[in-house]
């Protein structure tokens, strides 16, 4: 038996408040079998329609999948989509808040796909921040929502949701409350999430978050970052080079990838973030967290679109290791 395998159970039951950018990932798949002669582009011939939860829903749809429970937090359109999303969380066990938003449609990805291949992707959003009244009432949800949590996630996707004060205020009153805190990060400024117990970028994400110009290196931009953040770690995810965990006054900590086969990296971010929350929920370690993270991360990527992974393919993929 692997030494991580019996933290999975822990992990089961524990409660975690998202908060964050909803949206609807919808997959039309089919044939391409000729081109248009109104114009040189693939005829597409639908035989599937699916609709799946994404961004901050698939990051609780995942915390659902490995066992634990969600409260989620967002702001939807007041369209069919929103329909359509609800219906999604409702087969997912997800309690939610959505906050309805007339000014805005919620967002909505929708990929053409043929033979397995994705060949566009069609986006519907819009991207301001939100304010007024709707962001009072994401804010009260919070704090009603975070009272039966034992920890947060933050899901930024950049659509408007995760406003600096949505932000210090769920990172404010999580710490009011004791509970960690992980942030799955799409702003440049990661001040805005100063406090939080752990930032999850990407290469890219942090490339973009550098303080200072400059030839491009983890450590030099960590360096810069972590004494702007108030204590929070940074966990670098680097693709096929694993995972590594900065935090100030302690030698970084890696986890190497484990080698699978990757047909879609798709919500691999928000089974990341999801496990890390749920372990941290749990009371495990942080590096206990990564490395259950790391091998939730591998499950995800072995999977074609945005997919959740479940804590009995979580246990099975350690005991493959």
């Amino acid at each position: 038996m692997h030494p991580l395998h019996p933290l999975v159970d822990r992990l089961r039951g524990r409660r975690v408040l998202v908060v964050g950018d909803l949206m609807l990932d919808e997959y039309l798949r089919g044939e391409v079998t000729r081109i248009s002669p109104e114009a040189p582009v693939p005829v597409l011939e639908v035989r599937a329609h699916e609709s799946r939860l994404g961004g901050a829903a698939n990051a609780a749809a995942n915390i659902q999948a490995l066992g634990g429970a969600t409260y989620l937090v967002g702001v939807v359109g007041k369209d069919e989509t929103s329909a359509t999303l609800n219906k999604c969380l409702a087969a997912a066990s997800i309690t939610s808040t959505c906050v309805p938003d007339a000014d805005r449609p919620t967002s909505k990805k929708t990929r053409l796909v043929a033979q397995q291949q994705q060949i566009v992707r069609v986006d519907q959003e819009k991207r301001h921040p939100i304010s007024g009244a709707i962001q009072d009432a994401v804010k009260q949800a919070i704090e009603v929502r975070i009272r039966d949590a034992h920890a947060v996630v933050i899901s930024d996707y950049a659509k408007g949701v995760i406003t600096p004060a949505v932000a210090r205020h769920a990172i404010a009153t999580a710490r009011a409350a004791g509970l960690p805190v992980v942030v799955d990060p799409k702003q440049a400024d990661f001040t805005l999430y100063a406090g939080a117990t752990v930032i999850t970028p990407n290469l890219h994400e942090l490339e973009l978050a550098a303080p200072t110009p400059g030839p491009f290196s983890v450590e030099r931009i960590v360096g810069e970052l972590l004494p702007t953040l108030d204590g929070a770690a940074l966990l670098v995810t680097r693709s096929a080079d694993g995972m590594t965990l900065f935090r100030t006054g302690a030698n970084p900590f890696h986890v190497a990838a484990i080698a699978r086969e990757v047909f879609d990296v798709t919500g691999a971010g928000d089974t990341v973030v999801a496990t890390l929350a749920l372990a941290l929920a749990a009371q495990l370690s942080l590096e206990q967290a990564i490395e259950l993270a790391s091998v939730a991360a591998a499950v995800s990527v072995s999977k074609r679109g945005t997919s959740t992974v479940s804590s009995a393919e979580l246990l099975a993929a350690l005991d493959a290791e």
